[in-house]
């Protein structure tokens, strides 16, 4: 299976083979990630995590990443259809996601208490749908929780290099190109939202309390899109919650200290079923 039809929007969906008795992990992926990023250097980080902990896994691209179909008119009016947004995204994306799209999702595969693995904004959608799902445990690789300047003048830059030299083979925009269907259905329904003014406002530390299930927060200290501050927030929200600080890591520990953060996590993991 590589695609799934979730409220009539094709998603790109990659399975990693393991055994069926424990919780699958789930990989929720970053503001511009895929399926196809997760591999870096050569090297599949999800199928190690598997491989790591005896546990199947699912991939999956959201809608307009990857091989997804693109979100409709996605710099038009914001409105929506459903679960989706078909213009311009609202400071609710990742609620929607994570409580309308995952459990239609989880219900296909039939997944009932998964792993969340999730990297920034699928990090924040991991913590979301754990606020109102069940899960078996949470990681949350360098998520927002509120809206930081740091967060702000990165994602600033990074539209400043989409735009310039838009052919230019080592361009940030080809690259994303390389993995994604429609580069600027992926970057602009990011971009455009975090960027907004509505967006400013976006704070979840005050349900942040609801999280019962096991919780790892991974943040680098180099990270280029946010701080400290985001797990000293959560921590005093969900006093169970375990941290793990990597020293020369950036935004993306699974790609700067992948083997730190695979024995790190099969640690955190080995006594959940």
């Amino acid at each position: 299976m590589n695609r799934i039809d979730i409220s009539g929007v094709g998603i790109e969906l990659t399975h990693l083979p393991g055994p069926s008795d424990r919780a699958p992990l789930v990989f929720l992926h970053e503001g511009l990630g895929s399926v196809s990023m997760w591999r870096q250097r050569g090297r599949l980080w999800p199928a190690e995590l598997c491989a790591a902990t005896d546990r199947a896994g699912w991939m999956f691209s959201r809608r307009g990443y990857g091989q997804s179909d693109p979100v409709a008119d996605v710099r038009g009016p914001p409105r929506r259809s459903g679960a989706w947004h078909i213009g311009r995204h609202e400071p609710d994306y990742m609620h929607l996601e994570a409580n309308e799209v995952l459990p239609q999702l989880f219900d296909r595969l039939g997944i009932a208490k998964p792993v969340l693995v999730g990297h920034s904004d699928g990090a924040t959608i991991a913590l979301l749908h754990a606020i109102r799902h069940p899960v078996a445990a949470c990681i949350a690789m360098a998520p927002h929780v509120f809206v930081e300047a740091v967060a702000l003048n990165a994602i600033d830059q990074a539209r400043q290099l989409f735009e310039a030299a838009p052919d230019a083979a080592d361009g940030l925009r080809q690259r994303l190109a390389r993995h994604h269907r429609d580069v600027d259905n992926a970057f602009w329904q990011w971009n455009d939202v975090w960027l907004s003014e509505a967006f400013r406002s976006f704070d979840i530390r005050q349900d942040l309390h609801a999280i019962a299930a096991p919780l790892l927060l991974v943040q680098g200290v180099e990270d280029e899109y946010g701080s400290m501050a985001q797990l000293e927030a959560i921590r005093r929200e969900v006093p169970h919650a375990l941290s793990l600080e990597l020293a020369s890591c950036g935004h993306s520990p699974h790609r700067d200290q992948p083997d730190r953060l695979l024995a790190e996590v099969s640690g955190f993991l080995a006594n959940v079923d």
